[in-house]
């Protein structure tokens, strides 16, 4: 009889603080990621650091905030009051131990707890910080958590303020590297929220005058507007709202005390029913939400004392007060928006009319797909029950709860043999794989319509979850898994122009990826060393010297489901695809899918010949 696992006082452990947050750390900073995603482990520590520069500035202190990436050394230099010096190595380093616990000092934070540096040091390789105050300064260095270097206080000419430094440690946060777009929107939405705040990064700067207002601007084409940018505020509260022309469903951009809920909450909701209700209330009709939502754009800030999240992230706000002994975030946020946007309306009755044709087309178009809508719900059912298209996942995120739901993928790729591999490879709890049949249809200039009738465009939006709205999206990450070939480019860009077309904010919101897989395989009877270009395939070569076994890999299907598993695992390389807001969707579109034009074959030539000139140089 096999001996039971006994339990007694020796199985009982007790971890210290960095202890725990090294072994769990997805408890405090979400998922880790590799930095191909925005919401990636790496981009949560730099703002867990900047969170405590910006509490700086809203208390009135520091209009300057100073942020340099080099490779993987990230500096944060704000010009605030400075830590007090006889605290700089407890508020970094130990728990229940910070300036936020004073309601006083800093009543509508960003920060609640105190955890964010501490987390930081903890999952940092290096970390130093340094604080002056009163002509004196303070510094101290860690790793891992542990100090390794305390510095006395010493006489300086510098100015006030804390300065940290840290590299994230790369046994947690496995090939990861920074990319500059995203820390650039977050530095930009960090000024869009807190106008006179200048950031500087990398030498660059950045600062808002018009606040919610030139987020919109950013984000949305002036031609892509059916009205310009309605801009709304008072204390506590802004917000900025259009309509698109040519986008289909709604997309929001939220905040709460300068933290972007990219979840949503208890605003969000409060403000789109807000929205709803006042419209139908100015023009004294019953109309549906949906076809006064559809294609808004829009931003919300708000202001809450002592707010709720429902994670260490804050990407959801749960209070449903504004504050002990405040008025509910809802009736606040109505009462706002009633009183400003029906305002608003009664003074421009130009937009009101603009946006009266937008709410009478949006109902004409639901009206018009409704039965089509029907026929294809039906279709996609039978189709999921009688083919293989889909192989789902277990953890889903609508699974909010679920912390791996953050982790949730599909794969879209083309072709039995490709998706056979991946299937046989995946991770079935978090890892889904659609199937394409050929290559999908050029949806450039078509109509909603088309995505209900085709069957590929149909079953994949279902398998997305997205017919009605993007708020039951089904998978954190879309990844479009192609050879690396032309005919596999086609249909990236096919792909691309669909998500475009029909549901842009999949790639505003960052949900839509390139994967990238391996072309050559290096080998001898020691190593193997798979490669993603041409120059990592030399250097393979010469590292690994002699004649070594060389495998060019010309599709998905040619990658065994041993060797698969390393590619969309913890080894996973995802180009994600990106939006520049200034331009117009539309626009894009016409240039890069329309009827070909000379301007299209001049930007291929120019460009073919830098990629030639690229070539001529290196051999």
């Amino acid at each position: 009889m096999l001996e039971q696992n006994q339990y007694t006082e020796d199985n009982i452990r007790s971890l210290d603080w960095k202890e725990h947050i090294r072994m769990r750390p997805g408890m405090y900073i979400g998922k880790l990621g590799d930095g191909s995603s925005p919401d990636d482990g790496i981009y949560i520590l730099l703002k867990e650091v900047l969170d405590n520069s910006i509490d700086e500035f809203v208390m009135g202190t520091g209009k300057t905030i100073e942020v340099s990436v080099r490779d993987k050394t990230v500096t944060v230099r704000d010009y605030g009051r400075g830590i007090p010096l006889g605290k700089v190595v407890d508020v970094v380093s130990k728990m229940n131990t910070g300036g936020k616990y004073d309601s006083r000092a800093f009543k509508k934070s960003v920060g609640l707890n105190g955890v964010g540096t501490k987390a930081v040091n903890a999952l940092s390789t290096f970390f130093r910080v340094e604080s002056v105050r009163d002509n004196q300064q303070k510094a101290a260095e860690f790793s891992a958590g542990e100090i390794t270097n305390e510095e006395d206080v010493i006489e300086t000419t510098k100015r006030k303020g804390t300065k940290v430094s840290f590299i994230a440690d790369e046994t947690i946060f496995k090939n990861y590297k920074y990319r500059n777009e995203y820390i650039v929107k977050m530095l930009k939405n960090y000024c869009y929220l807190n106008r006179g705040l200048t950031i500087i990064f990398n030498g660059e700067k950045f600062v808002s005058e018009n606040g919610l207002k030139d987020l919109l601007s950013e984000n949305i084409s002036e031609e892509d507007m059916l009205y310009p940018i309605i801009h709304l505020q008072d204390d506590d509260i802004e917000v900025a709202m259009t309509h698109n022309k040519t986008q289909y469903s709604e997309e929001y951009y939220s905040f709460v005390n300068g933290q972007n809920t990219t979840q949503g909450g208890t605003h969000l909701s409060a403000f789109r029913e807000a929205v709803v209700r006042t419209v139908k209330e100015f023009y004294g009709k019953n109309f549906e939400a949906a076809d006064i939502r559809k294609s808004i754009v829009s931003a919300i800030s708000i202001k809450v004392e002592e707010p709720v999240f429902e994670s260490q992230t804050k990407t959801k706000l749960g209070s449903t007060d504004m504050g002990p002994n405040l008025p509910t975030v809802r009736t606040f946020i109505n009462d706002f928006i009633k009183t400003k946007l029906d305002n608003f309306l009664h003074r421009n009755p130009e937009v009101a009319d603009a946006l009266l044709k937008k709410i009478l087309q949006a109902e004409r178009e639901r009206k018009e797909l409704s039965g089509i809508r029907k026929l294809a719900r039906d279709r996609a059912k039978k189709a999921s029950l009688h083919n293989k298209k889909l192989r789902d996942c277990r953890v889903h995120l609508t699974d909010s709860k679920n912390p791996r739901s953050l982790e949730s993928t599909l794969f879209i790729t083309e072709g039995d043999s490709a998706s056979g591999s991946i299937t046989k490879s995946r991770d079935v709890n978090t890892q889904a794989v659609f199937s394409l049949r050929g290559k999908p249809l050029n949806s450039f200039g078509m109509s909603k319509k088309i995505v209900y009738e085709n069957e590929e465009f149909n079953l994949l939006q279902a398998a997305l979850n997205i017919e009605e709205d993007m708020e039951n999206l089904r998978y954190k990450n879309i990844v479009i898994a192609t050879d690396a070939d032309v005919d596999g480019m086609h249909i990236r860009l096919l792909l691309i122009t669909f998500f475009l077309q029909f549901f842009p904010e999949l790639i505003k919101e960052n949900h839509l990826y390139i994967l990238q897989t391996p072309l050559f395989r290096v080998r001898n009877k020691k190593e193997t060393i798979y490669c993603y270009s041409e120059e990592e395939r030399r250097a393979a070569i010469e590292k690994l010297k002699g004649k070594p076994e060389i495998t060019r890999f010309k599709g998905l299907g040619e990658i065994s489901p041993d060797e698969f598993k390393h590619f969309i695992g913890d080894d996973i390389r995802l180009d994600p695809v990106m939006l520049d807001g200034a331009t117009s969707i539309q626009t894009m579109l016409e240039f890069y899918m329309g009827k070909n034009t000379p301007d299209r074959q001049e930007f291929i030539i120019n460009n073919l010949k830098v990629e030639l000139d690229v070539v001529d140089d290196e051999e």
